[in-house]
This record gives C-alpha cells, sequence and structure tokens, in this order.
C-alpha cells in the first residue's frame, strides 16, 4: 500500500479519502487555494500545500502546482477525487510521468471515455445502445441537450427547446465547461425531458475482473445536476437490471478499465435504455453504494491501483440507502447560490462521518464545511451529503426527511426546505420521480403560521436579551413610562413583514391577539395554541434572526426603529445579487429592452447566472463589464424605464428599418 497520498481536490471528497488514508494508516497531503487556507480538508491532512491563487483556474486546475506539491510533500501517488482534474487522461499520464502513483484508471481508458463524443462511438461499437450526437441540429431534432465533453455534475450543460437560442446556449455552455474542467468541447444529444437517470457503479482490476456494483436512481435534479440519489431504483426490476449490469460490465471491458467508475444510462418510460457517459471516477453519490453493501470503494480504489486482485463477486447488496445534496442555493429564485458565513451547521441523529458502518439502519454526514466557514462565491456551492439506509426503501427515506426537517442551519439560503418536501412528496414516496420532477415541483411559500410563530418567538426572546444588556438593569423587564401601550417588534421575511405586539406585567408577557406564553428565554421559547405546546429556538445574528421548530426554520430580519439613510441605486438599476464575476454583457448603452431580456450573466460558484432586465427600458448607462469582479449590491446596469407599449413599438419601428433595407439591397 502506499506511504503517503495527496488528493487533488477539495471539500467533503478530500476528507472522504483522508478518512480511508488515515485508517490504513497512510500519511494524508492536502492542496488548498487561497480561499481554502483554513477549510477542513486542509487542516486535518498531515500536509498541506498551498496554491497560490483563488480561481478554480488559477489553482485546482493547474495540473503542474499539483504534481509540484505532490513532489514536494514527498508523497507517493495522487487520489484525484472527482471534479476539477479527476477526468483528465493528460494529468494522469503526468503524474505517472512524474514517478508518482495514480489512484484511477489508466490514461488510455480515461482518454476513451474522457470525450463523450467518442466514448459513443465506441460503446455503439460495442453494442450498448447510444443517444447518438446530433453534428447539425434542426428543427427535427428539438429539443436538444449541450453537454460538456470533458466532464459532467451539469457543468456546461443547456437544453435547447429553438434553434434561434442554440448560438446563445453554446457560447453559455462552452464558457461554463472551460471554468470548470479547462476544456470548453460541447456537444449536443437528443433530450429525453421524461427518462430516468439510472447507473451502474463498476470495479475492475487489472487480472481481468468486473464488478457491477448495484445501480442507483439520480433522476431528481436540477439544471442536470444531481440532488437526491438512492439505491437500489424503485422501478428497475430485475430483467432490466440484468440488462444494465451487461452493458455495463461490456462498457468496462471494452476499454480495458481498471478501478471504480460509473456507467449512467437514460432509462425510456418503455423501459428501453440509452448509454449516457461513463465517469471514470469515483461517484459523488458513491455514500448510498456503500451503505447497501457495507464496501469501502475508496479502500478499494487504493487496492486496486496497487495491483489486487478483486473476489470472483461482490457482496450482495442489503436494504435501501438515499442520499440529499444540501446545497447554499435559493430553488425559489432559480437555484441562485448563496455566500455568505455559515453561522450553524447541525443535523441530528448522525451516527457517522464518511463511513456507512455495519448497523442495519442509520444517517451518515460527508461534508467539507462546519459552523463558521466562509461560503464563498469560488467553488460549488454543496455544503453536505447526508444518507439514510435502512432495510426497506420508505424507512430510509423517512429517516432522511425526519433528519433535515430537524436540522439547523443558519447563515446562508439552502435548499432544505425543498429537499424534505421532496423526500414526503407522494410521487416521489411512489418512486415516480422522473429528470423533469424538480421543474414542475412547487416552490412552497413559506406557511405564514410558521412565520407569525416564529416572529412571535423571535420578539420575545429579543426582550429578553435586551434586558440583559440594559443600562438601567434594576427596572423591570419591559418597563414604559405609559404601560397601556403595547410593545411593538417588527421582522422581515423574502416576502412580508410581520409585526408582533406584547406586553409584560407583573404576572409575566402576554402577546396581543397571540398565542399563550409559556417560558421564555434568550434562546428558546416556549408558545401554547389550542393547549398544544410549540418550542421555538431562537439564535441572534448581526444580520437576521433563526427560528428553529418543529414547524419548520424561519429566517428574519429584525426592522430597525431608527433606520438610517444611505446612498441607494438609481430607479430600474440592476444589481448583482451575489459576489462573481461578470462574464458577458449582452447590451450597449442605448438599447431598449424589454423586462426579462437578458442583460448580462453573472459567473459564480463555477455556474454561469443570467440576470435579466427589472422592467422594460432604455439602457442609460452600463457600469459593468466583462472580467469584472462585483460584489452583492452593486449596481451594474441603469435603466431608463418607459412603458410596455414604447418597447412594442421601438420594436416593430426598429424590424420595419430592416425589412425597407433588405428590400433596397434585394
Amino acid at each position: 500500500m502506499f506511504s503517503s497520498i495527496l488528493v487533488a481536490n477539495r471539500g467533503e471528497i478530500a476528507r472522504r479519502v483522508f478518512h480511508t488514508c488515515r485508517a490504513l494508516g497512510i500519511t494524508t497531503v492536502a492542496v488548498y487555494s487561497d480561499p481554502d487556507a483554513h477549510a477542513l480538508h486542509a487542516a486535518e491532512a498531515d500536509l498541506g500545500v498551498r496554491l497560490p491563487g483563488r480561481s478554480a483556474a488559477e489553482t485546482y486546475l493547474r495540473a503542474d502546482l499539483i504534481i509540484e506539491a505532490a513532489l514536494a510533500a514527498g508523497a507517493e501517488a495522487v487520489h484525484p477525487g472527482y471534479g476539477f482534474l479527476s477526468e483528465n487522461a493528460e494529468f494522469a499520464q503526468a503524474v505517472l510521468d512524474a514517478g508518482l502513483g495514480w489512484i484511477g484508471p489508466s490514461p488510455a481508458a480515461m482518454s476513451a471515455m474522457g470525450s463523450k463524443v467518442r466514448s459513443k462511438e465506441l460503446m455503439a461499437g460495442a453494442g450498448v445502445p447510444v443517444l447518438g450526437v446530433v453534428e447539425s441540429p434542426g428543427e427535427a431534432d428539438l429539443p436538444l441537450l449541450i453537454k460538456a465533453s470533458a466532464g459532467g455534475g451539469g457543468r456546461g450543460m443547456r437544453v435547447v427547446e429553438r434553434l434561434a437560442d442554440l448560438p446563445e446556449q453554446l457560447a453559455a455552455a462552452r464558457a461554463e465547461a472551460l471554468a470548470a474542467f479547462g476544456d470548453e468541447t460541447v456537444f449536443c444529444e437528443p433530450y429525453l425531458p421524461t427518462g430516468r437517470h439510472v447507473e451502474v457503479q463498476v470495479l475492475a482490476d487489472r487480472h481481468g475482473t468486473v464488478w457491477t456494483v448495484g445501480e442507483r436512481d439520480c433522476s431528481v435534479q436540477r439544471r442536470h445536476q444531481k440532488v437526491i440519489e438512492e439505491t437500489p431504483a424503485p422501478t428497475v426490476g430485475e430483467p432490466l437490471r440484468q440488462r444494465l449490469y451487461a452493458a455495463a460490465r461490456q462498457a468496462a471491458q471494452a476499454i480495458g478499465y481498471e478501478g471504480a467508475g460509473t456507467v449512467e444510462f437514460l432509462v425510456g418510460p418503455d423501459g428501453r435504455f440509452f448509454f449516457l457517459e461513463m465517469n471514470t471516477r469515483l461517484q459523488v453519490e458513491h455514500p448510498v453504494t456503500e451503505a447497501v453493501t457495507g464496501l469501502d470503494l475508496v479502500r478499494l480504489q487504493l487496492e486496486i491501483a496497487r495491483g489486487d486482485r478483486l473476489p470472483p463477486s461482490p457482496p450482495d447488496p442489503r436494504g435501501h440507502a438515499v442520499e440529499a445534496r444540501l446545497y447554499a442555493e435559493d430553488p425559489a429564485h432559480d437555484y441562485r447560490p448563496h455566500t455568505g458565513v455559515l453561522q450553524a451547521f447541525d443535523i441530528p441523529g448522525i451516527v457517522s462521518r464518511f463511513e456507512s458502518g455495519g448497523a442495519p439502519r442509520g444517517l451518515r454526514l460527508d461534508s467539507g464545511v462546519t459552523a463558521g466557514d466562509e461560503i464563498g462565491v469560488h467553488y460549488d456551492p454543496m455544503l453536505a451529503k447526508v444518507v439514510a439506509w435502512a432495510p426497506t426503501r420508505d424507512e430510509a427515506v423517512s429517516a432522511l426527511a425526519g433528519a433535515l426537517s430537524r436540522a439547523r442551519i443558519h447563515g446562508v439560503v439552502t435548499n432544505l426546505d425543498q429537499l424534505v418536501r421532496v423526500l414526503r412528496d407522494p410521487v416521489f414516496r411512489s418512486g415516480g420521480a422522473d429528470t423533469g420532477f424538480l421543474a414542475t415541483f412547487p416552490s412552497a411559500p413559506a406557511d405564514p403560521d410558521c412565520v407569525r410563530l416564529s416572529a412571535v418567538a423571535a420578539a420575545l426572546a429579543d426582550a429578553v436579551g435586551s434586558r440583559r444588556t440594559a443600562v438601567l438593569g434594576g427596572l423591570p423587564n419591559g418597563w414604559r413610562n405609559l404601560p397601556s401601550m403595547p410593545r411593538r417588534r417588527s421582522f422581515t421575511t423574502d416576502d412580508s413583514t410581520v409585526d408582533v405586539h406584547y406586553r409584560f406585567s407583573r404576572d409575566g408577557v402576554a402577546v396581543v391577539d397571540g398565542p399563550v406564553v409559556g417560558t421564555v428565554s434568550a434562546d428558546r421559547v416556549e408558545l401554547f395554541r389550542d393547549r398544544v405546546r410549540h418550542a421555538f429556538a431562537v439564535a441572534r445574528y448581526d444580520d437576521a434572526t433563526y427560528v428553529d421548530s418543529a414547524l419548520g426554520s424561519v429566517r428574519l430580519v429584525p426592522v430597525d426603529r431608527f433606520p438610517k439613510s444611505g446612498p441607494a441605486g438609481p430607479g430600474g438599476s440592476l444589481v448583482a445579487p451575489m459576489p462573481g464575476t461578470v462574464v458577458r454583457v449582452a447590451v450597449a448603452v442605448g438599447d431598449t429592452v424589454a423586462a426579462g431580456q437578458p442583460l448580462l450573466w453573472l459567473e459564480a460558484m463555477k455556474m454561469q447566472h443570467q440576470l435579466p432586465a427589472p422592467a422594460a427600458g432604455v439602457i442609460a448607462e452600463l457600469r459593468a463589464k466583462a472580467g469584472d469582479q462585483v460584489e452583492p449590491g452593486t449596481v451594474l446596469v441603469v435603466l431608463e424605464q418607459v412603458g410596455l407599449e414604447q418597447v412594442v413599438l421601438e420594436q416593430v419601428a426598429d424590424e420595419h428599418v430592416v425589412r425597407e433595407r433588405e428590400q433596397e439591397t434585394a
């Protein structure tokens, strides 16, 4: 076995590999960018090497710097994790050329599958059903899916439903693929909006043994990136399962594969399936396979790289496992990523981290962050993977939903609420979710009752907390020189303002037209409604108050009774909703635009985000250009607003002029 290993990655996958290495007595080496200098993966490795810079292109995508780091730290081998350079055959070859071991398949096998276009040709030749590449798209080929040839994870993927949109979407996909994988090559294939995404885990040694270690259903996706994965797939019967396994073995054998890999398929409603791609690395969702098999897939990767033989067959899977990916993003606003300080990060019931253990049921957490960490703009917004396994699917899904519903995550907006609602949705529970499921999944508004009671709890807890810091601490709590008037505290949520009126007396505190108040402290409040006690945990930070209860988690922003005046942006301004880099500006000063028309694109957390015009108008100022780094609230574009009728008239006039010029030149 290798004595020391460098992981050419960051976050939770680096920690996952370190976990197995420590159990085997292997020295661990981390690489870290400047924003990751204090990250968990950098702190817990035995050795660490700085990669100067902030962006992925400056750091984790620099093969030369990573190899230099491995040699400087005395590492014997490199594990690529997933993402970044994990499927880059040139990087793998450079590692080997430097005299280091490579924890993965051969560069030749990676090259064969690294080009999604070439891999489809190879699989077709091996008899595996494929969705063909569309070379010259026409109307009959719609809808199309643009994909990055060099990677996955949703980066560089775009659905095109109109040919007129193809050039713009190709440009965006190429830019995203280049930022994520260092390769802008993309291609088009037919898009099946209602298929099931089913993949097969394979393991193969250099002695000819190929394992198929169960299948995973990864159909619940947004932006073509997986959100919930499970094994076994709920709608795959035994005949289809065996055909998928056979196709996966054919794929691995066709390229002489070694190591851990995943063969991905799209399964149609009629049971037909098509090869999508082969990921020549460990998958993000590998924990669900470990949970039902008891295998340590990272350990098997290391043993295969050492030249060990696999046993003739893998262990039979037992029970069911389901994984949810927790992201710092807002599903209600097109999954916009969020940055900030992670003030609290607590998920109850976790029995293991980075391993599934041998118990018949449990909860596992794989995460690269902890409370106090800064969630920045440079990398993927995934905070953690939470995995539940149990003897049955219903038990596993219920356990995961219950744990997430009781989680306390403060400081950034997350998809936590959506995950819970999906896991409890009847369609998902019946196994009916396909790849189009989240696109039509409703964005539920906050429960007004939950928000109201949470605001009451926040107001009362704030009153107690304020009492502790009062100048005249000997006065009764809530003392006023006009005791008949109730006190008022106001909070804002995403879409409303909540006012709470209450008064203190010798008998305690009472809410005007509200619930009966029980025990109150600075961080916990009990309220009784219809004889039912509700307990609320209250946490106050500089910018917001978080209230957690069995009703849900609510973020409240206290309204300052004496608001400070400050500069405001011009009316009609388009402001940056997040920190990021402007990658493209689609308009010029003087252009007339309609409400919702794309004005520019901002890159943040390895994804491009289209920013539309907030209203119809004329571009008065452009305050940003391609390449600019911007902070939240930065004014990017100033609009002189006009009525929609005026925009339509101007567009009609422009089209009339164009037609006249075409007639003149005809």
